[in-house]
């Protein structure tokens, strides 16, 4: 057979994105670390962003996806197992996460007796984990719920004395097997339930004492939890209801006498995204839990763990933000149309640029978040903390769905195949939206700080005031938040107008104080003043639009 009827020539594409250093090609990232604090592990993120980079990451991620999880309530005979089988992939990059220390490097100063904490550690590890979700989204799940845990662990000294060392090992250890006989563990969370979902208080699962109970003692549970990711962890934090009402509990998949605990797992939800990850309906069937802190305060006590993944939210979304972005310009810089690069279209410079803009204040904003949580023992630290926490979970992780979507726009229909990556990412970003409370409720949990700690809003809204300065449209944006704070109808019905006030108005000052000039001009005049705008692409014809997308990839 000769050539002559050859038609299948490859052309005009672009390359695969792959083998890219997810943290020296990011400029905005890369600052952002130095300024908040996390600059001394910039060689271990270098060294990492390869990694999570890399084809062989990607592929990764790919196969862990395409080969979902699968749960084996039974064996051959009719016993009970339980367990859930993933792909090589899957534990592949969890066994990298947790080298890395993901799941703990934050709390790494408890391994020695009066350690104090790395001065930037919450900084550096959000940079961590703002890259590993670009490699593969769902394993971050267990990662973030450990990390996360180890707070509330701490509540009860002698659970927190026992289980907090296998938390901070660094290794991997996937086998079914009780905590004691493992080198490493993970733990889980399981707090919603059919008829309450968010209402967490409306729980019906039931926690009896065996012997005197109280704190730090055990419980029989009894119940059904509608949404319980990660089954395959080593222990769970749990809400149930016991004789002093709603509590906090600590539930391992193994008893001390080394048998199996009552968690029947009922099935895994078919999700829209984050495919590679379990997430169970169980049942408690009389299975054993310890008390953390007093009966009755269960959710004050898991709080903590809540606050800490809503941070992780706002991280990866900003993470999984970028990853489209650097996708759709790396394939605009190659893909010719009507004579010209893509890149160099006018309305897509102007589109890739607008992308960019959101991208880089969704990170500056995270990792001024994640520098608060360094510094829990500063007051201005601590305040913005409590207020921002919401308000940037709830800001950065709306923006995902929409940019991700115009960012597989981009690609044409090369986005919309499965092939890529720009689809998986348009199905990963809800979930960050809704985990940990949705945008009602973190409007919610704004308005409940205006309510009860006016104190700590008088101390961001100060800092903020003190950075705005002389800029007009700064001062301008600040006078509408002010307003806002005195609106007699923000207590039900403003508390969105609020959350995504506030956010903009702090992404806008990092950005004016710290980011090149284009981008600070092009957010603040696109985003805080200018005309109503409906879509991405609008409004930028007189910015320097080519300088902000060689910003978003300088490569």
């Amino acid at each position: 057979m000769t050539d002559a009827f050859a038609t299948h020539e490859v052309f005009n594409q672009s390359p695969p994105f792959e083998d890219v250093n997810l943290f020296t090609a990011d400029k905005a990232l890369m600052e952002a670390v130095a300024r908040e604090g996390g600059g001394h592990a910039a060689k271990w993120l270098a060294a990492f962003g390869a990694q999570c980079g890399s084809a062989e990451a990607f592929n990764r991620g790919r196969l862990a996806n395409e080969h979902p999880p699968r749960l084996k309530p039974f064996d051959a005979k009719g016993r009970r197992l339980d367990v859930v089988e993933f792909h090589p992939a899957y534990h592949e990059c969890m066994e990298l996460s947790i080298k890395e220390g993901l799941h703990c490097s934050a709390w790494d100063h408890l391994a020695k007796a009066g350690g104090k904490p790395v001065a930037g550690a919450n900084v550096a590890r959000s940079a961590g984990t703002y890259m590993a979700i670009q490699m593969e989204a769902g394993h971050q799940c267990p990662i973030t719920m450990t990390n996360a845990a180890v707070p509330t662990l701490l509540l009860q000294p002698e659970i927190g004395q026992w289980w907090v060392p296998k938390v901070l090992a660094r290794e991997y250890d996937k086998r079914f097997k009780p905590a004691a006989e493992k080198r490493g563990v993970t733990i889980g969370m399981g707090m919603t339930e059919k008829q309450g979902g968010t209402d967490v208080r409306a729980s019906t699962t039931t926690a009896e004492p065996v012997g005197g109970g109280g704190p730090g003692g055990e419980y029989r549970v009894t119940g059904h939890k509608w949404f319980m990711s990660a089954p395959m962890c080593d222990a769970f934090l749990v809400l149930a209801q016991a004789p002093g009402g709603l509590s906090c509990f600590l539930m391992p998949r193994f008893l001390p006498d080394g048998s199996v605990n009552a968690l029947h797992f009922q099935r895994l939800k078919d999700k829209l995204g984050n495919r590679s990850n379990a997430s169970s309906e169980v049942e408690f069937a009389g299975a054993h839990a310890w008390l953390i802190g007093e009966e009755g305060r269960g959710v004050p006590t898991i709080i903590e763990m809540v606050t800490c993944t809503r941070l992780d939210c706002a991280v990866a979304s900003a993470g999984l933000m970028r990853l489209a972005l650097a996708n759709a310009v790396h394939h605009c810089r190659h893909r010719t149309v009507f004579q010209k690069h893509l890149v160099d279209q006018p309305l897509m410079t102007q589109v890739l640029a607008d992308l960019a803009l959101d991208v880089e204040a969704a990170t500056a904003l995270s990792f001024r978040l994640a520098r608060s949580f360094d510094r829990a023992s500063d007051e201005h630290a601590a305040a913005w903390r409590r207020l921002m926490t919401p308000v940037t979970k709830y800001w950065v992780c709306k923006l995902g769905p929409a940019l991700s979507y115009e960012a597989l726009e981009c690609l044409g229909g090369n986005g919309y195949v499965e092939e890529g990556i720009a689809a998986r990412i348009y199905r990963e970003l809800p979930l960050l939206a809704i985990w940990e409370g949705s945008g009602n409720v973190m409007a919610l949990d704004l308005l409940r700080v205006l309510q009860r700690e006016p104190d700590t809003v008088a101390i961001v809204m100060e800092d903020l005031a003190r950075v705005v300065g002389a800029d007009p449209h700064l001062k301008a944006h600040l006078g509408r938040v002010q307003a806002l704070l005195h609106e007699p109808r923000l207590l039900d019905r403003r508390g969105r107008d609020l959350a995504e006030a506030l956010a903009t108005l702090a992404a806008a000052t990092i950005l004016r104080a710290h980011a090149p000039a284009a981008v600070a001009d092009a957010f603040i005049g696109t985003r805080l003043s200018g005309s109503p705008r409906q879509t991405y692409g609008q409004g930028l014809d007189w910015a320097d639009a080519r300088a902000i997308v060689d910003r978003a990839l300088p490569m």
